[in-house]
């Protein structure tokens, strides 16, 4: 695996490249890093060169100018940016999930050409549904609550609400690696909280784009009362499109990696 460091306007992004082949981009969600991806990108390395990132403001990727509400038209840029760096011409495959199915959306809509095709997993477009308002009002009393008392009430209460089980604490019984990771993400929860979850969940895709590319809708085989499974499903009722279930639930990708890697090259075959 080689790790570089790529600099963008407002931010020092942290990647990470394996295999060889055609490219492939792996975009992580709102308090992800690239080691979330660790087991799909060592299989899906073994034919393609799989490129994941730290999104900006998380983990490694740190902001170079003071920090402020994020955008996913600026994490869409990003990811631009990056396939110009590592895969220059190349049209890539990519994968994104939760808010970094988004950003895949955004990444199609505004350069085409750089995406072969694109699978989107449980994408948060909460904008789309028709009770958003109440959500959007919910998601000011989280930011509230955060600002109170932490991100981890904070982070409780959301996952509660949206029906997704909140990220483990790291534990002195796990290995290095992953105490290191999830310390990572428990720090990163406070960020999204703070600058993403009120401006990310207001950006709506653009849907002619969408069906103009190669764009599927994945989700997670896990309850249907999740907000993530709506949220998807209505894309999908806009786009005249199906959804597919994937393996594992909202992070099956690390959960069960083996599995997800079959579906993922199953839905680019398509």
């Amino acid at each position: 695996m080689e790790t570089g460091t790529l600099t963008v306007p407002g931010a020092e992004i942290h990647y990470e490249v394996r295999g060889a082949g055609p490219p492939l981009l792996l975009i992580n969600g709102g308090d992800g890093d690239a080691a979330m991806f660790g087991p799909l990108a060592r299989l899906m390395a073994e034919d393609h060169t799989v490129v994941t990132f730290d999104p900006r403001g998380n983990s490694r990727s740190r902001l170079t100018a003071p920090p402020r509400e994020q955008t996913i038209e600026e994490r869409g840029h990003d990811a631009h940016l990056l396939l110009d760096a590592v895969a220059p011409g190349r049209p890539a495959y990519v994968f994104g999930t939760s808010y970094g199915g988004m950003t895949g959306m955004d990444l199609l809509a505004r350069h085409p050409g750089r995406v072969r095709a694109l699978v989107a997993h449980d994408p948060f477009v909460i904008d789309l549904l028709p009770d958003a308002d109440r959500w959007h009002a919910l998601f000011e009393e989280i930011h509230a609550l955060h600002r109170r008392e932490g991100p981890r009430p904070a982070m409780r209460r959301l996952c509660e609400e949206i029906g997704l089980d909140d990220a483990p604490e790291p534990d002195e019984a796990l290995p290095a690696p992953a105490r290191e990771m999830l310390s990572r993400v428990e720090a990163n929860g406070a960020f999204c909280l703070e600058y993403e979850l009120r401006s990310f969940t207001r950006f709506r895709p653009d849907t002619e784009a969408l069906r103009a590319g190669r764009c599927t809708l994945v989700t997670g085989e896990e309850r249907p009362r999740a907000l993530t499974y709506r949220t998807t499903a209505s894309l999908a009722e806009q786009l005249g499109a199906r959804v597919t279930e994937f393996p594992g639930g909202h992070v099956g990708y690390l959960t069960h990696a083996a599995e997800f890697a079959v579906a993922l090259r199953g839905a680019f075959a398509r």
